[in-house]
């Protein structure tokens, strides 16, 4: 992928996790920090029994980090699927006979359509992030 095309995607996916860890994650990541250390307050516990109990406190920050990993996964695997398809697109092309700028320029045309389409569904793809984070239990 073009390094501008590649640049503003990853601007754009940056904005977007800044976001989701300002708004929701660092508020789960204070609950997991304050029942953590309520459950080593605990000391008529045993080990074991505190351990658990910060296992526990742990699970929704975990839940909400593979929620976005996931996400961001499948998002990344779709831009490649399309930049994949520009590039038999280009190879096609160039088996034809094509001159190599009408290539580059098909190919940029090309990644660049898959760059913004997909950057078009970060809006939404946030919106379900948001609402699958303010789900997860504390």
């Amino acid at each position: 992928m073009a390094e501008a095309h590649q640049a503003r995607v990853q601007k754009t996916i940056e904005d977007m996790v800044q976001s989701l860890e300002r708004d929701h994650i660092r508020k789960m990541q204070g609950l997991m920090f304050k029942c953590s250390a309520e459950c080593c307050e605990r000391s008529t516990d045993s080990m074991s029994q505190v351990h658990n109990c910060i296992e526990r406190c742990h699970a929704p920050l975990a839940q909400a980090q593979g929620l976005v990993t996931n996400e961001l996964e499948k998002f990344q695997d779709r831009l490649t699927r399309c930049t994949m398809h520009c590039n038999d697109k280009a190879r096609d092309l160039f088996d034809s006979g094509a001159k190599e700028p009408a290539v580059r320029a098909m190919m940029e045309n090309c990644v660049g359509s898959c760059v913004d389409d997909h950057i078009n569904l970060i809006p939404s793809m946030t919106h379900r992030l948001k609402e699958n984070l303010d789900s997860i239990p504390q």
